[in-house]
């Protein structure tokens, strides 16, 4: 009697599964993906997935082997390719090269950059990119600015070179701060970023004013500063590990003395000139005296606050080895418009051929430091400073997920410094950076698999913004100049 009844209610199960398969699915206003690899940044690979895109969604999920098909949906072969979340660039600069910037869009999406956080450049300029992103959500990148670099007296970018455009605003005393600090908020920037001359008192009520108002501050520690300090005032992240070499030195206390000195600027430097000179003074002295119990405190403070690192490892490889003078590396300027790569192939033929040590030895340090930070659980984006350092658009993304590999992140750890971890940044990790249902459709389809090669997230069949596939053509078109 129990035989009986356990094979009825077999029977009866695979009438089921049998009337499912027979049953084939149409979804209607939707594609579909089938038969693909989905990459996901926290549960890893899941093999042979359909995938049901709905306008900016992702709908359903499916075991393929578990549904059939109707004819009637538009449907994309995802067999032997892979599907990862979007990238993000966690550190552009659509102003340092003003007349490349319309083009930039178009460059990060052909490479699979479907969101990027612009890290600096006047407001006026940066909005617009802002509102067009958020006015056509399937042609664009996300994109989230931060404004202006927030400087002290002697600001860096002002305006007086190429080498440094206008990207920061002055401020001489606290009111200048506060009234200019304001006026970014009222214009709705995702976040503020600090720079490098600002005084402990103006850092201090920077990062008052971006707390009352809910907004990560990122940014360089400021020269007047040590790292700690700046982290436990509430530097939510840093830009390039930017001075955190000054905070370990077993000569910490006399570096601070005299830099506090420096800035007082009684030779009426610029900034830039100013900035460099502490630079140049100090920072290798630094690597070299590194003291192991500074280094630990260090990295202890930036473990608990969880003070996310943005190191452009590659904008330090590119300048250490000076990998423009490369052909290789400017056969991609065919991407950017004539005048600008014009421009810098005069720059660059200007150079020297000659590899400076000190930039090398710091390079190198800055990859073993990342790899320490890692071991310590500190959170990661990342992001490249293009177009500085002649890094194009996109592109260059891909090369520093390559130099984060190199420094000691799993392939999945790596994907996930370009995808997740900049939705958590801002809040976001409930509907970006992961395949799940109800997620934003913002996707790469690939042809190889990233887990296997790092190097394998520049095969790009498709990409998907908010839902809009774009194919192999489209995205050539693109990159057309």
């Amino acid at each position: 009697m129990k035989n009986t009844v356990l094979l009825s209610f077999l029977f009866f199960t695979i009438a089921i599964l049998q009337s499912c398969l027979n049953n084939e699915l149409h979804f209607k206003n939707a594609y579909v993906i089938e038969n693909v690899n989905i990459i996901d940044p926290l549960e890893g690979i899941q093999n042979n997935m359909t995938v049901v895109i709905k306008e900016s969604k992702i709908d359903q999920l499916f075991k393929a082997d578990n549904v059939k098909l109707s004819p009637k949906n538009t449907i994309y072969d995802g067999t032997n390719k892979y599907l990862i979340p979007g990238l993000w660039d966690a550190h552009i600069h659509y102003a340092f090269e003003t007349s490349l910037a319309k083009k930039m869009n178009d460059l990060f999406l052909s490479h699979g950059v479907t969101s990027v956080r612009d890290t600096g450049g006047p407001i006026d300029f940066v909005l617009p990119f802002k509102e067009h992103s958020l006015q056509n959500p399937k042609t664009s990148p996300r994109v989230k600015i931060a404004g202006p670099l927030i400087d002290g007296k002697f600001n860096v970018y002002n305006g007086s070179s190429s080498s440094y455009p206008l990207l920061s605003i002055q401020n001489i005393t606290l009111s200048d701060l506060q009234i200019q600090v304001q006026e970014l908020i009222d214009k709705k920037v995702d976040f503020l970023k600090a720079y490098e001359m600002l005084s402990p008192n103006q850092f201090k009520l920077l990062s008052k004013m971006a707390k009352e108002n809910n907004l990560k501050l990122t940014g360089h520690v400021p020269l007047s500063m040590d790292v700690i300090t700046a982290s436990n005032l509430g530097l939510n992240s840093m830009e390039h590990l930017r001075n955190i070499e000054l905070s370990m030195s077993e000569n910490f206390d006399s570096y601070l003395s005299d830099r506090l000195l420096a800035l007082e600027n009684k030779g009426n430097l610029s900034g830039s000139k100013l900035r460099s000179s502490l630079h140049l003074s100090q920072r290798i002295k630094a690597v070299s005296t590194i003291d192991a119990s500074k280094q630990e405190a260090v990295l202890n403070v930036l473990a608990e606050n969880d003070t996310w690192q943005i190191p452009t490892l590659e904008l330090y490889q590119t300048f250490a080895n000076k990998k423009y003078k490369e052909k290789t590396f400017q056969s991609h300027f065919s991407m950017i418009p004539d005048s600008i790569r014009s421009k810098w192939l005069k720059e660059i033929n200007s150079t020297s051929t000659e590899i400076d040590q000190d930039i090398l030895k710091y390079t190198q340090w800055s990859s073993e430091m990342v790899n320490k930070m890692h071991k310590k659980n500190i959170p990661f984006m990342a992001g490249t400073d293009t177009p500085i350092g002649y890094l194009i658009p996109g592109l260059s993304l891909h090369e520093e997920l390559i130099q984060l590999n190199n420094s000691g992140f799993s392939n999945l750890e790596t994907l996930k410094t370009a995808t997740l971890n900049p939705a958590k940044y801002f809040g976001l990790e409930k509907t970006l950076g992961r395949i799940k249902a109800g997620y934003e459709a913002d996707l790469i389809l690939l042809d190889k698999n990233p887990l296997e090669s790092i190097e394998n997230t520049r095969t790009i069949k498709a990409v998907i913004k908010g839902g809009n596939y774009m194919n192999r053509f489209y995205l050539d078109s693109l990159q057309a100049n």
